[in-house]
């Protein structure tokens, strides 16, 4: 067994993301920028409070130093040295440390009562990190906690054995667990305050903005009802407009309500006017054809019984008389279609009964092999009749017409295969297949339309009229049905589908199916 295994190619996924409503774009920019406020202004409160909270700390530490300095005799202008302690006025917690080049030791003042705590120098080294004395900064110790700290020369001494200089700086930090503490607190509660704002916000935003987009979901409302409308065929009543509350032209709304019915006013008019021309091109169509079968009629006639009578004609005269005939019965073909599609556009009511598709098949393929016996003809049909409501001439001249299709537009010995079966939806289903060359594939766009051929060229070699497959479509949408064809080079298939009728006890039929 061999196995072979391919890489996969490469394909990049584009992940189509759904566009934003209006709603939300205007929801989401409100709250976007009310947040992006509030933390400006949260940011500018925390900056101001925690400034607020330094102050008298750095004042704390200030005083500090200038008591150590009268107390050392090195500022003697600050008075003279107040008596008691290192230096008073400080908070619980703070620590007072003095250094000589890299030696510092110092304590710190209890916090609940009790005694000062020494602190090692290795405890203190973070303090020595101070290059500049006078100068407020923030240090933290570790397992000590966060200061606020500033630092004092007290004097220089030169050792007399080796002369170098040695200096003496003096410590002085304040604890800032209380602000920090502070500030913690003032933080969450200024972020709760913030986070129901925008909350807030975005509610009444959602809110005002559902109520202001109230007369654009109306307009767009109207624009959708009028959409669904059938605007291409028949006669339209374009009524709907956009109420008149939101049509007024200091809003941006009403302008859009306003242009609306406007376009709406232009597309009733063109289409009436549409729809005049219409009708009178189909009831000229429909008197034109109604006019023209007496005269036919009587061509053919006479035509035929000067043919037909004991007269000694020339050949060629005899000849001509046979083809006034024969394009006099090809013309009345072309009229009766032309009166029935009229009729048809109309939308005149069809004669409608019970009709069993078994046995109407059954004819219609015994007429196409009789008319083409030099192709193959089958029928498929179910041993259950199948019934429908409708008109038995008409739907009868569907599938001649649908047949003689097949007939004229495939070779000799093509098999042309019609199917006759019933949907669990209660749909009858014929399907007229053929395994011809196919229908092309630039006339299957236009296939159901009037005058439409699958030959470009205006020739009347095949006699086809181009109205049979329109008829098909006319006869099938006036009972309810839908045609559709599918056609690859070798198989071709037109399918029907119509609804299927139960037949009452009392006789009466019932269309099951719409």
């Amino acid at each position: 067994m061999k196995l072979r295994l391919s890489r996969a190619p490469r394909t990049l996924l584009k992940l189509s993301r759904a566009p934003w409503t209006l709603r939300r774009r205007l929801v989401v920019s409100v709250v976007a920028l009310f947040a992006l406020l509030s933390l400006i202004v949260g940011g500018f409160s925390v900056i101001a409070l925690y400034g607020n909270l330094l102050t008298p700390i750095d004042n704390q530490l200030t005083r500090a130093v200038a008591f150590t300095e009268r107390a050392a005799g090195l500022n003697p202008d600050a008075g003279p040295p107040t008596a008691g302690g290192n230096a008073p006025g400080l908070s619980a917690g703070s620590i007072v440390a003095d250094s000589i080049g890299t030696e510092i030791g110092g304590e710190q003042s209890p916090i609940f009562g009790g005694t000062a705590t020494t602190l090692s120098s290795t405890e203190l080294t973070p303090l020595l990190s101070m290059t500049t004395s006078g100068t407020i900064t923030n240090i933290t110790i570790p397992g000590v906690g966060d200061f606020r700290v500033i630092r004092t020369r007290l004097l220089t001494a030169t050792s007399q054995n080796t002369g170098a200089t040695f200096k003496f700086y003096r410590y002085i930090a304040t604890p800032l667990a209380d602000t920090q503490s502070t500030m913690l607190r003032f933080g969450l509660a200024l972020g709760g305050i913030l986070l129901g704002a925008v909350l807030l916000v975005a509610f009444a935003t959602r809110w005002i903005v559902a109520l202001a987009l109230r007369p654009l979901q109306r307009v767009a409302a109207t624009a959708t009802e009028v959409s669904s409308m059938p605007l291409d065929r028949g006669e339209v009543d374009l009524s709907v407009r956009v109420p008149d509350a939101d049509t007024d032209q200091r809003t941006e709304v009403g302008q859009v309500g306003l242009a609306l019915n406007t376009m709406l006013g232009h597309v009733g008019n063109a289409l009436q006017a549409r729809q005049a021309s219409e009708s009178r091109v189909r009831q000229f169509v429909a008197d034109a054809s109604h006019e023209l079968r007496t005269p036919l009629a009587s061509i053919r006639g006479y035509a035929e019984l000067t043919r037909r009578g004991n007269y000694d004609l020339p050949e060629d005269v005899t000849h001509s008389l046979g083809r006034v005939e024969s394009e006099a019965v090809r013309m009345t073909t072309l009229v009766e279609d032309l009166l029935l599609l009229a009729r048809l556009d109309e939308g005149r009511d069809i004669e409608t009964g019970p009709l069993d598709l078994s046995r109407l098949l059954v004819d219609c393929v015994s007429d196409a092999y009789a008319a083409g016996p030099e192709h193959e003809w089958e029928l498929d049909a179910p041993d259950d009749p199948v019934k429908i409501e409708g008109d038995g001439q008409r739907i009868h001249q569907v599938f001649v017409n649908l047949l003689a299709n097949a007939r004229v537009h495939t070779p000799p010995g093509t098999t042309v295969t019609v199917a006759l079966s019933q949907t669990k939806s209660k749909t009858a289903v014929v399907t007229v297949t053929d395994d011809g060359p196919g229908i092309p594939v630039g006339v299957r766009a236009t296939l159901f339309e009037r005058f439409a051929r699958g030959d470009s060229s205006r020739s009347r070699a095949s006699g086809s009229t181009g109205l049979g497959l329109a008829i098909v479509k006319a006869v099938i949408d006036a009972h309810g049905g839908s045609v559709t064809v599918a056609s690859v080079p070798g198989k071709t298939e037109f399918r029907i589908e119509l609804p299927v009728v139960a037949v009452r006890a009392d006789g009466e039929s019932v269309v099951l199916s719409q």
